[in-house]
């Protein structure tokens, strides 16, 4: 009943309440990422919705204009506190989490909730193995168990398998929960890059953070 009805209710409610406060910071914010790189403020991305349905996540933009996609080995995103492709604004709003706000729109359009995994990117697919894909059962959402209890200090299989849990085990006490730690994550500024996190390759395409 919570999972099928209530949490999309619930979704829609704090959405339509949060939307003023996010566009207000939103005012701020847009001419602060544009006036640093004179590019869109604005990073549109395809991701993977519920039962792999693909649609395009809103973020505001926190890497420089054309930056290059780099990967960790074991295939997901790098991220470091010194990465030369992240703009000063775009650091900021990463270690706030500002930068997700335009995705309110996505929970309000029925492709995101405010809790559920973070959406993947659409080559996951090719990358999980056993019932990994199972994460994509529910709504993904603006912050997660994995994204509460470790942010993006985590490696990529234990965030699936994480994901999974949560994916199998949805309740209103457990999003309570998700969105109290997330809270506290977010304050403390915590785990915002992952910890010896390896470069791979690097490919001619926009910001990938996730």
């Amino acid at each position: 009943m919570y999972a099928k009805y209530i949490k999309r209710l619930l979704d829609i409610v704090l959405s339509v309440i949060a939307l003023p406060f996010a566009l207000m910071i939103s005012l701020v914010l847009i001419p602060c990422i544009y006036f640093e790189d004179k590019g869109s403020p604005f990073y549109n991305a395809p991701r993977l919705g519920k039962d792999g349905k693909i649609f395009i996540m809103y973020k505001f933009r926190s890497m420089k204009v054309n930056a290059p996609d780099i990967r960790n080995a074991d295939g997901s995103t790098f991220n470091s506190d010194n990465d030369p492709r992240v703009t000063k604004v775009g650091r900021f709003i990463r270690k706030t989490s500002l930068d997700e706000i335009p995705q309110i729109i996505n929970v309000l359009k029925g492709d995101m909730s405010f809790i559920g995994p973070r959406p993947d990117l659409p080559d996951a697919l090719k990358v999980y193995t056993g019932n990994e894909a199972k994460r994509n059962s529910v709504r993904p959402g603006i912050t997660g168990y994995s994204q509460a209890y470790f942010r993006n200090n985590i490696e990529l299989r234990e965030r699936f398998r994480q994901d999974v849990y949560y994916a199998e085990n949805v309740s209103f006490a457990l999003d309570f929960k998700i969105l109290v730690k997330t809270i506290g994550t977010v304050l403390r500024g915590r785990n915002v890059y992952r910890n010896g996190s390896e470069k791979t390759a690097a490919n001619p395409k926009k910001d990938q953070k996730t």
